[in-house]
């Protein structure tokens, strides 16, 4: 799999196999089944000299002679780990299943060529297990067994072969450039160090080889439109969007006919993995248009309100709440991580929707008397951003003027502990392993326990909450709709689902206290003049290393949810603000 992401899930058997580089720990008993004989005593180890040129050679074609003949046990006896090869050569037989293996040594090799083959550029610097070229002297045995981490790794050859696959009902053949390292025993006998790159130089420890469906690659990406994919945010992770909707894709659909089959390597364990396909036995059928939730329009304004920020970092999301669907999301810089989906950031006031939404939950209502006050009554004082108490305050006062203290001292009093992360989980979906399309960090809002500091920081955005634009987006999105909808990126793509919908009630009471938030508190300027069938919230958070707040802001107006992040951008309503409204003024009435 190369170059960072891995998206697959296929399903095959794992190679069992070391990682390069691990010496010493090799100990192999040979020669006779009798117990009583010296030979079945003595143990054959790796030693740190290098195998001569003569040995290197021999060692590899002996190897590749038993592979290439079926014989796996003896193939394996070749190695230093013949257990390990024995897994992995079998693996690769019963998953692979050519109908004929030709391998051919192709003399000593460089650690450059390893590189290129492997497609990592820290391969060159690094090949497989204190590689040479060139045998170097070295006269120490390993340590034993007992003591693998303090071995020092010994130095071996890196050779090359050639392989050529061949598979039945097709005249195709798979040639690939193979690499093994050869090392010395301690019985002066060749052996090649085992490693899963002997099989492929892909292939890396944990991940899986052998023939599988290969779903036709997408063709043409479009919106939902139907017109050609913009935006310069996107076009740099289509390969990994493309590659994992194709997964999760044929892994809910039964019908397999424009499927073709090909040699791929998977990583089961890692959701975000791309699938390597190397080779195609049989082609897929014609691809079909790539068709995304995406609209251009919101698109082009989403990229545009990122390069207005004038060099910050920052990101934004648009989601439509009856369908989830993504519409737009865009970043700043374009290249780098993908922070609108993948950032953990704390996201500061915004989170006091999911705070409101537990504490409506608990019976205080929007017209409850919630005091203000200048300082927070947990052990830690906390402020606000402005100097002045408001003692005749109610909920719904002090969520348009982002009260940190009411929400705390409140919070405190009526909420339970833990009531956020199960609420966060419940009613919106966070933690639940979502399925964008892309990898994305699905937001955390860790249990507190019992500790009313932490309580304090999680209930206003801080402490051990981490979200980003696309989790907020989310929630501001079911609060306009009233039930989750996990966001998506492809229409067909499989949702979860949260345990309980957000209550008409409740909803309607986050509603109104957004609606009042953005004709008449904190995001009233930035909201001026698209405040109809609309909502806001402002926030911004304290970050370590960071001078000035990150800026964030979330907003709906009718069937669009938008909720952007800026770096030092200060105050919700200064930098992070402008960017969702840009969005809302380009959507127009939806």
């Amino acid at each position: 799999m190369r170059n960072g992401a891995k998206t697959g899930l296929i399903t095959g058997v794992a190679v069992a196999v070391l990682a390069a580089g691990g010496y010493g720990a090799y100990s192999l008993v040979g020669g006779s089944d009798d117990k009583d004989t010296p030979a079945a005593k003595k143990a054959r180890t790796v030693v740190a000299e290098p195998p001569s040129a003569e040995q290197a050679t021999a060692g590899t074609k002996d190897f590749l002679d038993a592979w290439a003949a079926g014989d796996l046990a003896k193939a394996a006896s070749l190695t230093d780990d013949p257990a390990a090869a024995t897994t992995a050569l079998t693996a690769f037989r019963d998953q692979v299943k050519p109908s004929g293996l030709t391998l051919a040594p192709a003399g000593p090799a460089t650690p450059a060529a390893f590189a290129a083959a492997t497609g990592s550029p820290s391969a060159a610097a690094k090949p497989p297990a204190g590689a040479s070229a060139t045998p170097t002297p070295g006269a120490t045995d390993s340590p034993s067994a007992a003591a693998p981490s303090t071995a020092a790794a010994p130095t071996g050859v890196l050779m090359g072969f050639k392989a050529r696959a061949e598979f039945e009902g097709t005249n195709r053949v798979w040639d690939y450039s193979g690499f093994l390292n050869v090392v010395k025993m301690s019985d002066n006998t060749p052996a090649v160090h085992w490693a899963p790159s002997v099989i492929h130089p892909h292939l890396a420890p944990g991940e899986t080889i052998g023939v599988q469906p290969l779903p036709p690659i997408a063709g043409n990406v479009v919106d939902r439109n139907n017109k050609p994919l913009t935006g310069a945010s996107i076009t740099p992770l289509l390969p990994t969007l493309q590659a994992k909707v194709a997964k999760l894709l044929a892994d809910q659909n039964k019908d397999q006919s424009d499927n073709g089959t090909g040699v791929v390597i998977t990583n089961a364990a890692d959701q975000n993995s791309v699938p390597d396909r190397l080779f195609t036995i049989v082609d897929p059928k014609p691809p079909k248009p790539f068709k995304l939730t995406i609209d251009n329009t919101l698109q082009a304004a989403a990229e545009k309100a990122m390069t207005d920020l004038g060099g910050k970092k920052g990101s934004i999301v648009a989601i439509e709440p009856s369908t989830g669907q993504v519409l737009a999301f865009a970043n700043a810089p374009v290249t780098g991580l993908n922070r609108a989906f993948q950032g953990q950031l704390a996201p500061g006031s915004t989170l006091k929707i999911l705070t409101s939404t537990a504490l409506l939950e608990a019976g205080v209502n929007p017209d409850t008397p919630v005091a203000c006050p200048t300082l927070s009554s947990n052990p830690k004082k906390i402020p606000n951003s402005f100097p002045d108490a408001y003692p005749n305050n109610t909920l719904q006062q002090d969520f348009m003027i982002s009260c940190n203290t009411a929400f705390i001292d409140q919070g405190l009093t009526s909420l339970k502990p833990g009531a956020l992360t199960t609420t966060a989980k419940d009613v919106y979906g966070i933690g639940l392993n979502w399925q964008t399309g892309l990898p994305s960090f699905d937001a955390v809002v860790p249990d507190a326990g019992t500790n009313k500091d932490e309580q304090a920081m999680q209930s206003i955005g801080q402490g051990k909450v981490q979200m980003n634009p696309l989790a907020i987006a989310s929630i501001t999105a079911t609060v306009q709709s009233g039930s989750f909808k996990q966001p998506i990126l492809v229409a067909d793509l499989p949702q979860q689902k949260a345990p309980r919908d957000l209550g008409p009630d409740v909803a309607g009471k986050l509603r109104q206290m957004m609606a009042a938030t953005a004709t008449g508190g904190t995001a009233k300027d930035v909201m001026a003049g698209i405040s109809d069938n609309a909502g806001a919230k402002t926030g911004s958070a304290e970050a370590t290393g960071i001078a000035t707040t990150n800026s964030w802001f979330t907003a709906y107006r009718g069937n669009l949810a938008v909720a952007s992040e800026v770096e030092g951008g200060g105050h919700g309503v200064e930098a992070a603000g402008p960017a969702v409204a840009s969005i809302i003024k380009a959507a127009g009435n939806r």
